[in-house]
């Protein structure tokens, strides 16, 4: 197994690549809070080993071989992810450091083993897509961020951010989790802000809330059914 930088810098690219499927430097450098020559350094590094493609003050990319080893990576972070919040039982918003510590140490038997445990999950507890274990990704339902529903909109989640933990509890606590059925009551013109009503409870959330909370509408299921 490959030393736990190498992996989590391929983690990284694969979940913050662009379209185009690259990434620049500084976007690891943040996501991992290094500096930008730590990283110049390490995808040198990669690019020799075969996994990663590198041109200096160019964009990165994973090669085949990086990519296949990166989905390795997710899926049994995501795996872990998904085995702590239901069958430990941890919140949501701690899940994914505890699996960050986990991943790297388990063998695919126990990962294959986990997966069979949680009956082949597609998604994980944020509902982000788990490859199965010959790499193929579920196709994810179509969804679009909060901020992009319009008053009387009765939508419902799909995914979150989880990349802010503190994020994570503060919907927790507005009763928001997968699933959920949020009822857009207002939109504020000034702010973005949203008043919203979501499993009995009625608060106001912010635009930047809003962004990293994505959803399915609802309305338009209903209306096609009448």
């Amino acid at each position: 197994m490959k030393n736990v930088s190498t992996e989590d810098y391929l983690s990284v690219i694969y979940k913050n690549r662009n379209e185009s499927g690259e990434i620049k430097p500084n976007v690891i450098a943040d996501k991992l809070s290094i500096s930008n020559a730590a990283v110049t350094d390490m995808v040198k590094k990669l690019s020799k080993e075969g996994l990663i493609n590198y041109t200096p003050y160019k964009g990165i990319s994973l090669t085949e071989e990086g990519n296949s080893y990166a989905k390795t990576l997710v899926r049994r972070h995501r795996i872990w992810e998904l085995f702590l919040f239901q069958i430990v039982g941890l919140p949501w918003e701690k899940v994914h450091d505890e699996a960050e510590k986990l991943e790297h140490c388990a063998s695919d038997e126990l990962i294959n083993r986990m997966e069979e445990m949680l009956n082949f999950p597609e998604f994980d507890p944020h509902g982000d897509p788990i490859p199965d274990k010959n790499g193929r990704i579920p196709v994810s339902p179509s969804q679009f961020p909060l901020t992009l529903a319009g008053e009387g909109a009765v939508v419902s989640v799909l995914r979150v951010n989880d990349s802010d933990n503190s994020f994570l509890a503060h919907i927790s606590n507005l009763g928001i989790d997968l699933k959920s059925e949020i009822f857009v009551k207002e939109v504020i013109n000034y702010d973005g802000s949203m008043v919203a009503e979501c499993n009995g409870n009625t608060f106001t959330i912010s635009q930047k809330t809003a962004s990293n909370i994505f959803v399915e509408s609802l309305s338009e299921k209903r209306s096609n059914t009448l």
